[in-house]
């Protein structure tokens, strides 16, 4: 139509710089205001504890926490159940210091805080505060993570307790990642649904049709590449199963899926499949190729004897699970694996 107002060519453009003005705005807003309310909150613990503190009566504790609620609550609210009260007092006793509330729970909200507050070991609450705000996790996200144990799984938690310090430090404040951070033994894969009985194929299908899934187990910085990636030697095919890339640690990574327990013939394949990505897909700048052999089981013992543990920067071998076991028996099994992997380090 003649009278129709054509719309200029940059507005999109425009449209696009606005909007990074308004979420930037956001984000800031978000932070003063999770900011304010930590502090807020660490103030109000403080104060009820030295209340507390004044009579040795511990009913006295229950009933002043319950008359406050209903107070606060009638004046200002949701936000001051009792529950919540408690969660005051206990991130003013685990954190007398305020400095120290800033500095581990920095650009977290009060629902991650809560979530954390439980976790009694700091380690491993400093693992799931840092990684929460680096892989920007949702308080649903964080606590999945908790329940399959996270922790446990990674490398890092088999390391003695100053290496895991000096390590989270330097993720947190010069987002140095390391290999340690960042793969799992055992990988949990129970959202791909599988029935009883699968097949290799099947198991690779079924991680391509839950990709994003399968990403967020892996961790927030991998990259999918390829499937069935084939490469030529000597005139004779091969396939990777799985191609991904990891952004900071600037390296291919390659996953063979195997069904059944690991085999020693496992690690020449892998080899192979690295020192070709090593030879004709390497970049300048880039790390060299890492593998990831994922098994239903990982034969101890063989990989032992074939020296993978001591070339884990290189070669690791992990398993994956399709269903979560009960969480008393998962945690048994990981506490086992990292008494035996420290035990080992002390020799």
């Amino acid at each position: 139509m003649e009278n129709e107002i054509e719309k200029p060519k940059d507005i999109e453009d425009i449209f696009g710089r606005i909007s990074n003005l308004i979420e930037q705005a956001r984000r800031k807003v978000a932070t003063t205001i999770n900011k304010e309310m930590v502090l807020l909150y660490w103030n109000i613990g403080k104060t009820i504890k030295g209340e507390i503190i004044k009579s040795d009566r511990a009913e006295y504790g229950k009933q002043i926490i319950q008359s406050l609620s209903g107070e606060l609550t009638l004046k200002y609210g949701k936000g001051y159940s009792v529950q919540n009260l408690w969660y005051m007092i206990q991130l003013y006793d685990e954190y007398p210091i305020l400095h120290a509330v800033r500095g581990e729970f920095k650009g977290l909200s009060w629902t991650h805080i809560r979530t954390l507050l439980p976790i009694k070991d700091k380690l491993k609450r400093q693992f799931y505060a840092t990684l929460c705000l680096k892989e920007q996790w949702s308080t649903r996200t964080l606590q999945d993570r908790i329940n399959s144990m996270l922790y446990e799984r990674t490398a890092l938690s088999k390391l003695p307790e100053k290496t895991i310090e000096k390590q989270l430090k330097e993720l947190k404040e010069e987002d140095k990642i390391t290999s340690d951070l960042t793969f799992r033994d055992p990988y949990v894969l129970d959202f791909l649904q599988l029935g009883d009985t699968y097949s290799e194929r099947d198991l690779e299908s079924a991680i391509l049709n839950a990709l994003e899934k399968f990403i967020i187990e892996l961790g927030r910085d991998f990259y999918f590449v390829a499937r069935q990636r084939r490469i030529t030697i000597d005139n004779e095919d091969y396939y990777i199963d799985l191609l991904f890339y990891h952004r900071k640690l600037r390296c291919f990574v390659v996953i063979d899926l195997k069904l059944g327990k690991f085999k020693a013939e496992y690690k020449g394949q892998m080899e192979l499949y690295l020192r070709y990505m090593e030879k004709y897909e390497m970049e300048e700048g880039e790390n060299p190729p890492v593998g990831i052999i994922l098994c239903a089981e990982k034969s101890k013992e063989h990989v032992e004897l074939l020296f993978l543990n001591e070339n884990r920067d290189r070669i690791k071998v992990a398993e994956y699970i399709t269903k979560l076991p009960p969480k008393q028996l998962l945690e048994e099994q990981l506490h086992r694996a990292m008494k035996i992997a420290q035990v080992k380090k002390e020799r």
